[in-house]
Protein backbone atom coordinates (compact mmCIF):
# COMPACT_ATOMS: atom_id res chain seq x y z
CA UNK A 1 0.00 0.00 0.00
CA UNK A 2 3.04 2.36 1.21
CA UNK A 3 4.53 1.69 -2.21
CA UNK A 4 1.34 2.16 -4.46
CA UNK A 5 1.24 5.40 -2.79
CA UNK A 6 4.71 6.43 -3.39
CA UNK A 7 3.64 5.51 -6.97
CA UNK A 8 1.11 7.96 -6.95
CA UNK A 9 2.68 11.15 -5.29
CA UNK A 10 2.78 12.51 -8.51
CA UNK A 11 -0.74 11.82 -8.99
CA UNK A 12 -1.59 13.07 -5.15
CA UNK A 13 0.13 16.28 -5.39
CA UNK A 14 -0.42 17.83 -8.82
CA UNK A 15 -4.55 17.44 -7.82
CA UNK A 16 -3.97 19.10 -4.78
CA UNK A 17 -1.43 21.57 -6.49
CA UNK A 18 -4.47 21.89 -9.47
CA UNK A 19 -7.04 22.37 -7.36
CA UNK A 20 -5.80 25.33 -5.59
CA UNK A 21 -4.91 27.07 -8.63
CA UNK A 22 -8.55 26.82 -9.57
CA UNK A 23 -10.26 27.60 -6.59
CA UNK A 24 -7.91 31.04 -6.05
CA UNK A 25 -8.69 31.74 -10.14
CA UNK A 26 -12.44 31.26 -10.11
CA UNK A 27 -12.55 32.41 -6.31
CA UNK A 28 -10.33 35.31 -6.19
CA UNK A 29 -10.16 36.44 -9.87
CA UNK A 30 -8.57 39.91 -9.59
CA UNK A 31 -5.72 38.91 -7.33
CA UNK A 32 -5.25 35.40 -9.50
CA UNK A 33 -5.20 38.38 -12.79
CA UNK A 34 -2.34 40.53 -11.13
CA UNK A 35 0.05 37.86 -9.53
CA UNK A 36 -0.36 35.93 -13.12
CA UNK A 37 0.54 38.91 -15.42
CA UNK A 38 2.92 40.36 -13.07
CA UNK A 39 4.80 36.97 -12.86
CA UNK A 40 4.62 36.84 -17.39
CA UNK A 41 5.73 40.27 -17.72
CA UNK A 42 8.64 39.51 -15.22
CA UNK A 43 9.80 36.41 -17.53
CA UNK A 44 9.39 38.33 -20.92
CA UNK A 45 11.14 41.16 -20.39
CA UNK A 46 13.53 40.19 -17.75
CA UNK A 47 14.64 36.54 -19.81
CA UNK A 48 13.00 37.05 -23.49
CA UNK A 49 16.55 36.53 -25.40
CA UNK A 50 16.44 33.36 -23.44
CA UNK A 51 13.21 32.49 -24.62
CA UNK A 52 14.61 33.46 -28.73
CA UNK A 53 17.48 30.95 -27.77
CA UNK A 54 16.08 28.48 -26.30
CA UNK A 55 14.32 28.02 -29.67
CA UNK A 56 16.96 28.03 -31.72
CA UNK A 57 18.69 25.77 -29.63
CA UNK A 58 15.83 23.01 -30.28
CA UNK A 59 16.17 23.19 -34.01
CA UNK A 60 19.70 22.75 -34.13
CA UNK A 61 19.67 19.86 -31.72
CA UNK A 62 16.71 17.93 -33.88
CA UNK A 63 18.85 18.36 -37.25
CA UNK A 64 21.64 17.46 -35.54
CA UNK A 65 20.21 14.76 -34.64
CA UNK A 66 18.48 13.62 -37.58
CA UNK A 67 20.95 14.38 -40.11
CA UNK A 68 23.93 13.42 -38.36
CA UNK A 69 25.35 10.00 -37.91
CA UNK A 70 22.63 8.70 -35.31
CA UNK A 71 20.03 9.64 -37.95
CA UNK A 72 19.35 5.81 -38.72
CA UNK A 73 18.72 4.61 -35.37
CA UNK A 74 15.28 3.07 -34.56
CA UNK A 75 12.93 4.34 -31.61
CA UNK A 76 12.52 0.52 -30.57
CA UNK A 77 14.23 -2.65 -31.28
CA UNK A 78 16.17 -2.30 -34.67
CA UNK A 79 13.88 -4.72 -36.45
CA UNK A 80 10.75 -2.76 -34.76
CA UNK A 81 8.04 -0.87 -37.53
CA UNK A 82 5.77 1.91 -37.12
CA UNK A 83 2.21 1.75 -35.57
CA UNK A 84 0.57 3.89 -37.50
CA UNK A 85 0.09 4.58 -41.02
CA UNK A 86 1.76 7.81 -41.79
CA UNK A 87 -1.69 9.96 -42.75
CA UNK A 88 -2.60 8.77 -39.38
CA UNK A 89 0.41 9.23 -37.54
CA UNK A 90 0.67 12.84 -38.96
CA UNK A 91 -3.29 13.39 -38.49
CA UNK A 92 -2.48 12.80 -34.31
CA UNK A 93 0.30 14.79 -34.18
CA UNK A 94 -1.03 17.53 -36.10
CA UNK A 95 -4.55 17.57 -34.53
CA UNK A 96 -2.36 17.14 -30.88
CA UNK A 97 0.11 19.66 -31.49
CA UNK A 98 -1.05 22.59 -33.64
CA UNK A 99 -4.87 22.14 -35.30
CA UNK A 100 -7.05 24.26 -33.09
CA UNK A 101 -4.75 26.94 -32.77
CA UNK A 102 -4.62 27.31 -36.81
CA UNK A 103 -8.37 27.66 -36.95
CA UNK A 104 -8.50 29.56 -34.43
CA UNK A 105 -5.91 32.10 -35.58
CA UNK A 106 -5.65 31.81 -39.11
CA UNK A 107 -7.50 33.96 -40.36
CA UNK A 108 -7.53 36.66 -37.27
CA UNK A 109 -3.39 36.74 -36.89
CA UNK A 110 -2.36 37.79 -40.48
CA UNK A 111 -5.51 40.16 -40.08
CA UNK A 112 -4.31 41.43 -37.17
CA UNK A 113 -0.38 42.10 -38.22
CA UNK A 114 -1.51 43.70 -41.49
CA UNK A 115 -3.38 46.53 -39.22
CA UNK A 116 -1.01 46.48 -37.38
CA UNK A 117 3.07 46.25 -38.12
CA UNK A 118 6.09 47.15 -37.30
CA UNK A 119 8.39 49.40 -38.96
CA UNK A 120 6.15 49.72 -41.82
CA UNK A 121 2.56 51.66 -42.49
CA UNK A 122 -0.56 49.73 -41.71
CA UNK A 123 -2.99 48.17 -44.08
CA UNK A 124 -0.37 48.23 -47.08
CA UNK A 125 1.07 45.74 -49.25
CA UNK A 126 4.03 45.51 -47.03
CA UNK A 127 1.71 45.19 -43.88
CA UNK A 128 1.01 42.55 -45.84
CA UNK A 129 4.31 40.79 -46.83
CA UNK A 130 5.03 41.71 -42.55
CA UNK A 131 1.74 39.52 -41.38
CA UNK A 132 3.18 36.53 -43.71
CA UNK A 133 6.56 36.75 -42.50
CA UNK A 134 5.13 36.87 -39.00
CA UNK A 135 2.78 34.10 -39.30
CA UNK A 136 5.09 31.55 -40.92
CA UNK A 137 7.81 32.36 -37.55
CA UNK A 138 5.35 31.71 -35.21
CA UNK A 139 3.86 28.66 -36.53
CA UNK A 140 6.48 27.35 -38.57
CA UNK A 141 9.55 25.01 -37.83
CA UNK A 142 10.46 26.50 -34.19
CA UNK A 143 7.13 25.44 -32.04
CA UNK A 144 7.13 21.99 -33.98
CA UNK A 145 11.16 21.48 -33.36
CA UNK A 146 10.20 22.41 -29.69
CA UNK A 147 7.72 19.73 -29.65
CA UNK A 148 9.84 17.12 -31.05
CA UNK A 149 12.68 17.80 -27.87
CA UNK A 150 10.52 15.78 -25.12
CA UNK A 151 8.59 13.51 -28.05
CA UNK A 152 12.21 12.53 -29.53
CA UNK A 153 14.01 12.10 -26.45
CA UNK A 154 10.93 10.27 -24.64
CA UNK A 155 10.56 7.70 -27.78
CA UNK A 156 13.90 6.67 -27.38
CA UNK A 157 14.17 5.79 -23.84
CA UNK A 158 10.41 4.14 -23.63
CA UNK A 159 10.88 2.46 -26.31
CA UNK A 160 14.42 1.39 -27.08
CA UNK A 161 15.44 1.60 -23.71
CA UNK A 162 12.59 -0.01 -21.62
CA UNK A 163 11.65 3.58 -19.38
CA UNK A 164 8.89 4.80 -18.10
CA UNK A 165 6.63 7.36 -19.84
CA UNK A 166 7.55 9.85 -18.00
CA UNK A 167 9.11 13.31 -18.75
CA UNK A 168 11.44 12.72 -15.55
CA UNK A 169 13.02 9.40 -17.60
CA UNK A 170 14.57 11.30 -20.27
CA UNK A 171 16.85 12.87 -17.52
CA UNK A 172 18.19 9.81 -15.99
CA UNK A 173 21.54 9.74 -17.94
CA UNK A 174 22.42 13.18 -16.28
CA UNK A 175 21.24 12.48 -13.03
CA UNK A 176 20.98 9.32 -12.30
CA UNK A 177 18.01 6.64 -11.18
CA UNK A 178 18.12 7.84 -8.14
CA UNK A 179 17.55 11.28 -8.42
CA UNK A 180 15.22 11.05 -11.40
CA UNK A 181 12.78 8.26 -9.50
CA UNK A 182 13.40 11.08 -6.24
CA UNK A 183 11.89 14.24 -5.45
CA UNK A 184 13.63 15.83 -8.36
CA UNK A 185 12.04 13.25 -11.01
CA UNK A 186 8.76 14.14 -9.09
CA UNK A 187 8.81 17.71 -9.27
CA UNK A 188 9.66 17.91 -12.74
CA UNK A 189 6.32 15.20 -13.51
CA UNK A 190 4.08 17.07 -11.93
CA UNK A 191 5.20 20.79 -13.53
CA UNK A 192 4.23 18.54 -16.69
CA UNK A 193 1.28 17.73 -15.05
CA UNK A 194 0.18 21.37 -14.26
CA UNK A 195 1.40 22.83 -17.69
CA UNK A 196 -0.76 20.06 -19.47
CA UNK A 197 -3.80 20.64 -17.34
CA UNK A 198 -3.78 24.58 -17.78
CA UNK A 199 -2.83 24.67 -21.53
CA UNK A 200 -5.86 22.18 -22.24
CA UNK A 201 -8.61 23.89 -19.67
CA UNK A 202 -7.49 27.47 -21.45
CA UNK A 203 -7.78 25.75 -25.13
CA UNK A 204 -10.99 23.97 -23.97
CA UNK A 205 -12.25 27.29 -22.63
CA UNK A 206 -10.89 29.44 -25.85
CA UNK A 207 -12.59 26.63 -28.12
CA UNK A 208 -15.90 26.79 -26.84
CA UNK A 209 -16.32 30.25 -27.16
CA UNK A 210 -15.30 30.25 -30.85
CA UNK A 211 -17.84 27.52 -31.22
CA UNK A 212 -19.99 29.99 -29.11
CA UNK A 213 -19.12 32.30 -31.86
CA UNK A 214 -19.83 30.20 -34.80
CA UNK A 215 -22.85 29.18 -33.74
CA UNK A 216 -24.12 32.97 -33.00
CA UNK A 217 -23.10 33.93 -36.48
CA UNK A 218 -24.66 30.48 -38.68
CA UNK A 219 -27.66 30.23 -36.47
CA UNK A 220 -28.44 33.31 -34.40
CA UNK A 221 -27.45 30.95 -31.12
CA UNK A 222 -26.98 33.48 -28.75
CA UNK A 223 -23.08 34.12 -26.54
CA UNK A 224 -24.23 32.86 -23.11
CA UNK A 225 -22.65 31.22 -20.20
CA UNK A 226 -25.59 28.71 -20.19
CA UNK A 227 -24.52 27.44 -24.13
CA UNK A 228 -21.12 27.90 -23.71
CA UNK A 229 -21.56 25.20 -20.50
CA UNK A 230 -23.95 23.34 -22.71
CA UNK A 231 -20.65 23.38 -25.81
CA UNK A 232 -18.26 21.99 -23.05
CA UNK A 233 -20.69 19.26 -21.67
CA UNK A 234 -20.97 18.22 -25.12
CA UNK A 235 -17.94 17.98 -25.90
CA UNK A 236 -16.68 16.45 -23.10
CA UNK A 237 -18.55 13.43 -24.03
CA UNK A 238 -16.81 12.92 -27.28
CA UNK A 239 -13.28 13.97 -25.90
CA UNK A 240 -13.71 11.46 -22.45
CA UNK A 241 -15.19 8.74 -24.61
CA UNK A 242 -13.03 8.91 -27.27
CA UNK A 243 -10.14 8.77 -24.93
CA UNK A 244 -11.51 6.22 -23.19
CA UNK A 245 -11.85 4.11 -26.23
CA UNK A 246 -7.84 4.10 -26.91
CA UNK A 247 -5.78 5.46 -29.14
CA UNK A 248 -6.27 2.88 -31.58
CA UNK A 249 -10.06 2.97 -32.25
CA UNK A 250 -11.37 6.67 -30.58
CA UNK A 251 -8.57 8.55 -30.98
CA UNK A 252 -7.86 7.81 -34.28
CA UNK A 253 -10.76 7.68 -36.34
CA UNK A 254 -11.65 11.13 -35.45
CA UNK A 255 -7.87 11.90 -36.56
CA UNK A 256 -8.34 10.59 -39.70
CA UNK A 257 -11.47 11.66 -39.91
CA UNK A 258 -10.78 15.27 -39.26
CA UNK A 259 -7.59 15.42 -41.60
CA UNK A 260 -9.59 14.76 -44.93
CA UNK A 261 -12.54 17.72 -43.32
CA UNK A 262 -9.00 20.04 -43.19
CA UNK A 263 -7.80 19.16 -46.22
CA UNK A 264 -10.93 19.40 -48.04
CA UNK A 265 -11.65 23.16 -46.19
CA UNK A 266 -8.42 24.21 -46.66
CA UNK A 267 -8.31 22.86 -50.97
CA UNK A 268 -12.15 24.79 -51.48
CA UNK A 269 -11.39 27.81 -49.49
CA UNK A 270 -8.22 27.97 -51.72
CA UNK A 271 -10.55 27.37 -55.12
CA UNK A 272 -12.91 29.98 -53.85
CA UNK A 273 -10.59 32.55 -52.71
CA UNK A 274 -7.85 34.76 -54.15
CA UNK A 275 -5.87 32.11 -55.75
CA UNK A 276 -2.69 34.43 -57.33
CA UNK A 277 -2.83 36.33 -54.10
CA UNK A 278 -2.35 32.86 -52.22
CA UNK A 279 0.29 31.45 -54.17
CA UNK A 280 2.57 34.95 -54.39
CA UNK A 281 1.96 35.34 -50.71
CA UNK A 282 3.12 31.20 -49.64
CA UNK A 283 5.69 32.13 -52.09
CA UNK A 284 6.95 35.27 -51.04
CA UNK A 285 6.44 34.76 -47.49
CA UNK A 286 8.52 31.56 -47.72
CA UNK A 287 10.80 33.78 -49.05
CA UNK A 288 11.19 36.22 -46.40
CA UNK A 289 10.84 33.85 -43.45
CA UNK A 290 14.32 31.74 -44.68
CA UNK A 291 15.85 34.95 -45.96
CA UNK A 292 15.18 37.08 -42.48
CA UNK A 293 14.99 33.72 -39.84
CA UNK A 294 18.36 34.33 -38.26
CA UNK A 295 17.61 37.85 -37.55
CA UNK A 296 13.65 37.75 -36.72
CA UNK A 297 14.53 34.15 -34.33
CA UNK A 298 16.78 36.49 -32.62
CA UNK A 299 15.30 39.55 -32.79
CA UNK A 300 14.83 41.47 -29.59
CA UNK A 301 15.46 45.42 -28.54
CA UNK A 302 18.59 46.25 -25.98
CA UNK A 303 17.12 49.59 -25.83
CA UNK A 304 13.70 49.85 -28.14
CA UNK A 305 9.95 48.78 -27.39
CA UNK A 306 9.32 45.45 -27.27
CA UNK A 307 5.82 45.39 -26.48
CA UNK A 308 5.02 43.85 -29.96
CA UNK A 309 7.77 40.63 -29.53
CA UNK A 310 6.33 40.31 -25.84
CA UNK A 311 2.68 40.14 -27.05
CA UNK A 312 3.38 37.70 -29.69
CA UNK A 313 6.60 35.97 -30.52
CA UNK A 314 7.52 35.45 -26.52
CA UNK A 315 3.87 34.93 -25.45
CA UNK A 316 4.00 32.26 -28.31
CA UNK A 317 7.14 30.71 -27.35
CA UNK A 318 6.35 30.42 -23.98
CA UNK A 319 3.42 29.05 -24.66
CA UNK A 320 4.64 26.16 -26.90
CA UNK A 321 6.94 25.48 -24.63
CA UNK A 322 4.38 25.24 -21.82
CA UNK A 323 2.53 22.66 -23.98
CA UNK A 324 6.06 20.63 -25.27
CA UNK A 325 5.67 18.34 -21.99
CA UNK A 326 1.64 17.21 -23.34
CA UNK A 327 2.61 17.13 -26.64
CA UNK A 328 6.14 15.64 -26.88
CA UNK A 329 4.37 13.08 -24.76
CA UNK A 330 1.75 11.86 -26.54
CA UNK A 331 3.85 12.00 -29.56
CA UNK A 332 6.31 10.06 -28.67
CA UNK A 333 3.46 7.57 -27.52
CA UNK A 334 2.19 6.96 -31.73
CA UNK A 335 6.10 7.42 -32.76
CA UNK A 336 7.19 3.57 -31.96
CA UNK A 337 9.44 2.10 -34.88
CA UNK A 338 10.09 5.24 -36.41
CA UNK A 339 14.04 6.08 -37.08
CA UNK A 340 15.50 9.32 -35.68
CA UNK A 341 15.06 10.92 -39.19
CA UNK A 342 12.26 9.89 -40.16
CA UNK A 343 10.58 11.45 -36.80
CA UNK A 344 12.28 14.67 -37.42
CA UNK A 345 11.15 15.07 -40.49
CA UNK A 346 7.75 14.12 -39.56
CA UNK A 347 7.25 16.09 -36.54
CA UNK A 348 9.26 19.24 -37.55
CA UNK A 349 9.12 19.85 -41.30
CA UNK A 350 6.08 18.35 -42.63
CA UNK A 351 3.69 20.17 -40.26
CA UNK A 352 5.64 23.39 -40.36
CA UNK A 353 5.13 23.41 -44.28
CA UNK A 354 1.54 22.57 -43.68
CA UNK A 355 0.80 25.57 -41.03
CA UNK A 356 2.44 27.77 -43.68
CA UNK A 357 0.04 26.71 -46.09
CA UNK A 358 -2.75 27.10 -43.69
CA UNK A 359 -1.63 30.50 -43.18
CA UNK A 360 -1.20 31.56 -46.34
CA UNK A 361 -4.44 30.79 -47.61
CA UNK A 362 -6.59 31.89 -44.81
CA UNK A 363 -4.35 35.09 -44.04
CA UNK A 364 -5.04 35.85 -47.80
CA UNK A 365 -8.64 35.44 -47.22
CA UNK A 366 -8.81 38.16 -44.91
CA UNK A 367 -6.04 40.56 -45.89
CA UNK A 368 -7.55 40.30 -49.47
CA UNK A 369 -11.12 41.88 -47.67
CA UNK A 370 -9.00 44.56 -47.10
CA UNK A 371 -7.16 45.24 -50.34
CA UNK A 372 -10.11 45.15 -52.36
CA UNK A 373 -12.27 47.06 -50.23
CA UNK A 374 -15.01 44.79 -49.40
CA UNK A 375 -14.72 44.69 -45.50
CA UNK A 376 -13.81 48.40 -44.42
CA UNK A 377 -10.54 49.21 -42.28
CA UNK A 378 -13.33 49.48 -38.96
CA UNK A 379 -14.65 45.93 -39.32
CA UNK A 380 -11.25 44.15 -40.25
CA UNK A 381 -10.05 45.95 -36.83
CA UNK A 382 -13.09 44.32 -35.42
CA UNK A 383 -12.11 41.17 -36.80
CA UNK A 384 -9.08 41.46 -35.38
CA UNK A 385 -10.56 42.20 -32.17
CA UNK A 386 -12.28 39.23 -31.55
CA UNK A 387 -10.65 36.29 -33.62
CA UNK A 388 -12.86 33.81 -32.43
CA UNK A 389 -15.71 35.76 -34.79
CA UNK A 390 -12.98 36.54 -37.52
CA UNK A 391 -12.78 32.56 -39.47
CA UNK A 392 -16.72 32.88 -39.79
CA UNK A 393 -16.96 37.13 -41.01
CA UNK A 394 -14.24 36.46 -43.27
CA UNK A 395 -15.72 32.95 -45.12
CA UNK A 396 -18.85 34.41 -45.36
CA UNK A 397 -17.49 36.65 -47.89
CA UNK A 398 -16.80 34.31 -50.14
CA UNK A 399 -18.76 31.77 -52.51
CA UNK A 400 -20.22 28.96 -50.57
CA UNK A 401 -19.21 31.05 -47.34
CA UNK A 402 -22.25 29.49 -45.70
CA UNK A 403 -21.02 25.75 -45.88
CA UNK A 404 -16.99 26.73 -45.65
CA UNK A 405 -18.27 27.82 -41.70
CA UNK A 406 -20.03 24.69 -41.18
CA UNK A 407 -17.01 22.65 -42.42
CA UNK A 408 -14.86 25.28 -40.56
CA UNK A 409 -17.30 24.83 -37.36
CA UNK A 410 -17.25 20.91 -37.66
CA UNK A 411 -13.31 20.81 -38.20
CA UNK A 412 -12.41 23.08 -35.08
CA UNK A 413 -14.86 21.31 -32.97
CA UNK A 414 -12.56 17.96 -34.10
CA UNK A 415 -9.54 19.85 -33.67
CA UNK A 416 -10.46 20.82 -30.32
CA UNK A 417 -11.63 16.84 -29.23
CA UNK A 418 -8.32 15.70 -30.95
CA UNK A 419 -6.59 17.98 -28.52
CA UNK A 420 -8.61 17.83 -25.31
CA UNK A 421 -8.31 13.68 -25.47
CA UNK A 422 -4.68 13.62 -26.40
CA UNK A 423 -4.01 15.62 -23.20
CA UNK A 424 -6.71 13.42 -21.44
CA UNK A 425 -4.55 10.46 -22.21
CA UNK A 426 -0.79 12.01 -21.54
CA UNK A 427 -2.54 13.37 -18.03
CA UNK A 428 -3.77 10.00 -17.36
CA UNK A 429 0.31 8.12 -18.33
CA UNK A 430 1.85 10.94 -15.99
CA UNK A 431 -0.38 10.65 -13.01
CA UNK A 432 0.29 6.35 -13.58
CA UNK A 433 4.00 6.60 -13.05
CA UNK A 434 3.99 6.19 -16.81
CA UNK A 435 2.04 3.68 -18.64
CA UNK A 436 1.51 3.46 -21.80
CA UNK A 437 -2.05 2.63 -21.69
CA UNK A 438 -3.41 4.08 -18.68
CA UNK A 439 -6.78 2.72 -16.42
CA UNK A 440 -9.85 4.38 -18.32
CA UNK A 441 -10.82 5.56 -15.01
CA UNK A 442 -7.63 7.88 -14.63
CA UNK A 443 -9.15 9.12 -18.58
CA UNK A 444 -12.50 9.63 -16.83
CA UNK A 445 -11.42 11.52 -13.65
CA UNK A 446 -8.62 13.77 -15.70
CA UNK A 447 -11.46 14.45 -18.83
CA UNK A 448 -13.79 15.37 -15.86
CA UNK A 449 -11.48 17.50 -13.87
CA UNK A 450 -10.43 19.49 -16.83
CA UNK A 451 -14.48 20.48 -17.94
CA UNK A 452 -15.39 21.34 -14.55
CA UNK A 453 -12.29 23.56 -14.44
CA UNK A 454 -13.40 25.22 -17.93
CA UNK A 455 -16.58 25.96 -16.95
CA UNK A 456 -15.94 27.67 -13.65
CA UNK A 457 -13.17 29.38 -15.77
CA UNK A 458 -15.73 30.65 -17.82
CA UNK A 459 -17.83 31.87 -15.31
CA UNK A 460 -15.38 33.64 -13.75
CA UNK A 461 -14.02 35.30 -17.09
CA UNK A 462 -10.59 33.95 -16.01
CA UNK A 463 -9.69 32.01 -18.91
CA UNK A 464 -6.61 34.89 -19.67
CA UNK A 465 -5.06 34.94 -16.34
CA UNK A 466 -5.11 31.01 -16.32
CA UNK A 467 -3.27 30.65 -19.78
CA UNK A 468 -0.62 33.27 -18.39
CA UNK A 469 0.38 31.41 -15.13
CA UNK A 470 0.55 28.29 -17.05
CA UNK A 471 3.29 30.26 -19.34
CA UNK A 472 5.08 31.26 -16.45
CA UNK A 473 4.69 27.87 -14.41
CA UNK A 474 6.37 26.48 -17.54
CA UNK A 475 9.56 28.59 -17.10
CA UNK A 476 11.33 25.93 -15.64
CA UNK A 477 10.64 23.47 -18.48
CA UNK A 478 13.11 25.76 -20.63
CA UNK A 479 16.41 24.53 -18.41
CA UNK A 480 14.28 21.13 -18.02
CA UNK A 481 14.68 20.94 -22.15
CA UNK A 482 18.01 21.75 -21.93
CA UNK A 483 18.40 19.10 -19.97
CA UNK A 484 16.85 16.86 -22.04
CA UNK A 485 19.01 17.66 -25.02
CA UNK A 486 22.29 16.69 -23.25
CA UNK A 487 21.07 13.72 -21.84
CA UNK A 488 19.90 12.35 -25.14
CA UNK A 489 23.21 12.90 -26.41
CA UNK A 490 24.81 11.46 -23.83
CA UNK A 491 22.85 8.34 -24.24
CA UNK A 492 22.77 7.96 -28.05
CA UNK A 493 26.60 8.24 -28.21
CA UNK A 494 27.21 4.76 -26.41
CA UNK A 495 25.31 3.30 -29.44
CA UNK A 496 26.99 1.33 -31.67
CA UNK A 497 26.60 2.35 -35.39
Amino acid sequence: MEKRKQKNSVFYISLILIAIMAVWSVAFNESFTKVSDAAFAFLTTDFGWLYLLAMIVFLVFVLYVAFGRYGKIRLGGDDSRPEYSNLTWFGLLFGCGMGVGLVFWGVAEPLTHYLNPVGVESATPEAADFAMKSFFMHWGILPWANYAVIGLALAYFMFRKNKKGLVSSILEPLLGEKMTKGWLGKLVDILAVFATVAGIVTSLGLGTMQINAGFNKLFGIPTTLLVQIGIVVVVSILYIGSAVSGIEKGIKVISDTNLYVAIGLLLVCFLVGPKIEILDSFVNGIGQYIGDFIPDALKVGAYGDNSWLGSWRLFYWAWFIAWAPFVGVFIARISKGRTIREFVLGVVLVPAFASCIWGAVFGSLGINLGETGILSLDVLNEVAATPEVGLFVVLQKYPLGFVLCIVALVSLCAFFITSANSGVYVLSMLTTDGEINPPNSKKILWGMIQSVMAVGLLMAGGLKPLQTISLAAAFPFILIMFAACAAFIKAIKKEKI
